[in-house]
């Protein structure tokens, strides 16, 4: 059963990003002939400046929603609304930290948006806020349909509201070009969704819309409490490592060049979110096997996912390199291009970042945050400062090196060294020893790679998918031939053949 619903899953939800993808390529194409590379620029600058407000939420939502799982096993409806009308509460409060907040940077506008002929600056600022705001009023009830494992409620409502937007917007962009209305749009569907999620959650959960006296046990409270102190630092560190590449690149360099980088960034991102798709449903079973498993086992499949997010994040990071100029150039033209040395370091963060999830979801697991908490804001000092120097220096390329040298100087070594020392209690050398023969082949796979599809000049659709497929083919063929003979290899091809054949019976005529 488990197979079946990951194939389910999987399949699910590859297909469903298949199709936000290619309605987010007609619209980014859209967007950039009718409005250009600055409109794009500022889109990407204020969703990172309304991410970096939104850490007023940090960890609240995770910790209050958290708290709801036993009660609703128990089916104790008067805790689920006592701890309901405290995440209520405390999302009105969030809002209007969100709207304060938001407002008190108007002023710096003209400072963090460089070099920009935009026009009605402030009047896009503000939808873009309000659209940051507005979910805020109704989330509260939109989270409780994920608690209540109807996650896929959410997940069928935002795909039709993400069609239906897509499609209104590249609309307007074509007929019109007024980015103004196409930001109405978005806030119009935004509203809407929530409103509907809302309505559905009180009509399957009627409960929900009963009033309730008396305030929650102090037990309770003292966990929501103490696990919001725990988020808050991590992901105050997490945006300030992953979200601040934006403003640095538009306060340093230019809005234009935001708009640059947000194209690869999406290239960058399809790819990321396909391998989650996988990723997603392999780890669920995790948590569990950390809690009931030995150290010799939990370590056996944490081999075979290392093995799992070589393959596919080496295997995706040589494709984008190899194919990401030549894709622009046809897509949209050469002078969307940015340096070689910036693509380099985007596909060296793709790896490390890839390759440090299985050891990353382990120590999630296993429970262990108290040891760690630190490092997230030590590494984004790091690159922050790092990023700052050079992109002064050396421009847009520093801000990614700022990145890279961050990520290597902190996670690199403090996550393996945890999770070896107390869950697989073994030395860490190892960790180092398999993380550099991946290295190894990874290295020989792009030189192979880069030579045998070198001889395919990409100047139409047609080529590039050629030298893609090529480039697809040799990395496949060298590590089947390399690791056929390992466990992990086995425990993989394993699971494939099992989910073929449960595939094949599916569709296996009575």
């Amino acid at each position: 059963m488990r197979v079946k619903n990951s194939l389910i899953n999987i399949t699910a939800g590859i297909g469903n990003q298949i199709i936000i993808t290619l309605l987010s390529f007609i619209s980014r194409t859209v967007f950039i002939n009718s409005l250009g590379i600055e409109y794009l620029g500022v889109n990407g600058l204020f969703t990172n400046i309304l991410m970096m407000l939104t850490l007023a939420e940090a960890g609240i939502g995770t910790s209050i929603m958290y708290s709801l799982y036993k009660p609703i096993a128990e089916n104790d409806y008067e805790k689920i609304n006592k701890l309901m009308r405290l995440y209520r509460n405390a999302y009105l409060v969030i809002a209007l930290v969100v709207t304060l907040l938001g407002l008190s940077l108007m002023p710096f506008l003209d400072t963090i948006v460089k070099d920009s002929n935009v026009n009605n600056l402030y009047l896009i600022y503000l939808i873009f806020l309000l659209n940051t705001v507005t979910p805020y009023l109704f989330s509260y009830k939109n989270s409780f349909l994920n608690v209540s494992q109807k996650g896929y409620i959410i997940t069928l409502t935002f795909s039709v509201s993400s069609i239906l937007s897509t499609c209104l917007k590249i609309g307007i962009l074509y007929y019109t070009a007024n980015y103004i209305m196409f930001l109405i749009i978005d806030s119009i569907i935004t509203i809407t969704t929530a409103i509907t999620l809302t309505t559905i959650a009180n009509k399957k959960y009627p409960y929900l819309k009963k009033k309730v006296t008396g305030s929650l046990d102090a037990e309770t409270k003292g966990g929501i409490i103490k696990n919001v102190k725990a988020i808050v630092i991590q992901n105050i560190g997490s945006y300030l490592v992953l979200g601040t590449e934006n403003i640095l690149i538009s306060t340093f360099v230019s809005v234009a060049a935001v708009g640059l980088y947000s194209n690869y960034k999406m290239l960058v991102d399809i790819a990321r979110t396909f391998i989650n798709q996988i990723f997603s449903n392999l780890y669920h079973s995790v948590g569990n096997l950390v809690s009931s498993e030995s150290d010799k086992k939990i370590y056996s499949v944490y081999k075979v996912m290392l093995l799992l997010s070589f393959w596919l994040y080496s295997l995706l990071t040589i494709l984008l390199y190899i194919l990401i100029e030549p894709f622009i150039s046809i897509w949209i033209g050469n002078q969307f291009l940015m340096s070689n040395s910036v693509l380099i370091i985007l596909m060296l963060l793709f790896f490390e970042r890839g390759m440090r999830n299985p050891i990353s979801t382990v120590k999630t697991t296993a429970g262990i945050f108290h040891e760690d908490r630190f490092v997230p804001l030590v590494q984004a000092a790091i690159g922050l400062g790092v990023s700052i120097v050079l992109v002064q220096r050396i421009g847009i390329t520093g801000v990614f090196i700022g990145s890279l040298v961050s990520a290597l100087a902190m996670p690199f070594w403090t996550t393996p060294y945890l999770v070896y020392k107390k869950v697989f209690h073994l030395s860490v050398v190892d960790h180092y020893l398999k993380y550099a023969y991946y290295m190894l082949i990874g290295i020989g796979a792009f030189v192979a790679t880069y030579y045998t599809s070198g001889f395919i000049h990409a100047d139409s659709f047609l080529h590039l998918v050629a030298k893609g497929l090529i480039a697809f083919t040799t990395i496949n063929i060298l590590y089947v031939i390399l690791f056929h003979r390992s466990e992990e290899f086995d425990y993989l091809l394993g699971v494939a053949r099992a989910l073929l054949g449960k595939l094949t019976m599916r569709f296996r005529p009575n």
